[in-house]
């Protein structure tokens, strides 16, 4: 699945992020601790990410910044109480891409991306790893796909749940290389990483920090990359698709809202401090080192971004046959 329209984000926001607004301008908000709603469990790409930031941010705005970890139903416990959380601009949802795969793979939900959420601001994208456990004989992408097609059935991969950023990976290279390989879910990315390192599973897609640690611990095997280009935290790692499935592209991004009947000035002043947080010359370090690349938008783009990214991904969950099991 290509990922032109992330690439587009951060050739767009490149030049506008340079110039971060000046802290002055809001410092009369935030007045009390933020408490930012993480719908996943701690130890997950979504929770490194914010994890990364928050700090940052604290020192800029001068308040504390609370993460609140509500993991639930691929995401949507999260943020359906993140919907329904007061508009007083104190509390965020930092998120990623379930927000807009889950509307397509879902029959109901209790919340809709575009009603009940401003955007604030694109944070960073990354792309994932597809390993296996070092039992599997295959050491290629293409290896991997001939020995799963001449075994239907047998292989099975894990994920943190239906419509995590692991499933989804997971899915597409299914779908594309026209496998038969069974999901095993997990409840969350720590129970189904654990899973993938005992040999209970055979395949999995992971964090890249996640993949270069325990590759050299040699406690799983690396096949490649999923995103558009290799990853520096991966030394010669090849893309899936430059190893064995032209076209196959995934890479995901992160990003937080606020409900939508936020102030329009507290969201800008949102928007300049986590712009601010992310320009800190420390950061882009810290944020290569979980293999992310730091995009700083403004509300506007990240708003223009999620339309787009609703009607992909409703067109990749028709053609993969994909559902919520």
């Amino acid at each position: 699945m290509a990922v032109r329209t992330i690439l587009a984000v951060c050739a767009m926001v490149a030049c506008a992020a340079t110039s971060a607004p000046s802290p002055a301008q809001f410092q009369s908000f935030p007045s009390r601790p933020l408490r930012v709603i993480v719908p996943f469990p701690p130890g997950g790409s979504a929770d490194d990410v914010i994890r990364i930031l928050s700090s940052r941010l604290a020192q800029l705005t001068g308040q504390n910044v609370i993460l609140d970890n509500r993991p639930g139903a691929s995401g949507n416990v999260g943020t359906d109480l993140a919907a329904r959380a007061a508009a007083d601009g104190h509390t965020l949802l930092a998120t990623t891409l379930p927000l807009v795969v889950n509307p397509s793979l879902f029959s109901y939900l209790n919340h809709d991306v575009l009603r009940d959420f401003a955007p604030v601001s694109l944070i960073a994208v990354a792309p994932f790893v597809l390993v296996v456990h070092p039992s599997l004989s295959a050491s290629s992408v293409k290896e991997l796909i001939a020995y799963a097609r001449v075994r239907p059935g047998e292989l099975n991969y894990a994920s943190a749940g239906n419509g995590t950023n692991l499933y989804i990976a997971a899915e597409l290279f299914k779908h594309l290389a026209r496998l038969d390989i069974v999901h095993v879910p997990y409840k969350g990315g720590g129970p189904e990483m654990a899973a993938m390192l005992g040999g209970e599973t055979h395949i999995s897609f992971i964090e890249v920090l996640a993949a270069a640690t325990y590759a050299k611990a040699g406690r799983i095997r690396v096949l490649g990359v999923t995103g558009v280009k290799r990853s520096r935290a991966l030394t010669g790692v090849p893309t899936i698709a430059e190893s064995g499935l032209p076209g196959y592209e995934f890479t995901s991004w992160y990003g937080v809202l606020v409900p939508r009947a936020t102030d329009p000035e507290k969201v800008v002043a949102l928007n300049g401090h986590l712009r601010n947080a992310l320009l800190a010359p420390e950061m882009a370090e810290r944020f290569a080192w979980v293999g992310a690349e730091i995009v700083a938008s403004t509300p506007e783009e990240f708003g223009k971004f999620l339309r787009v990214e609703l009607a992909k991904w409703a067109k990749v969950v028709k053609e993969a046959g994909l559902k919520a099991e």
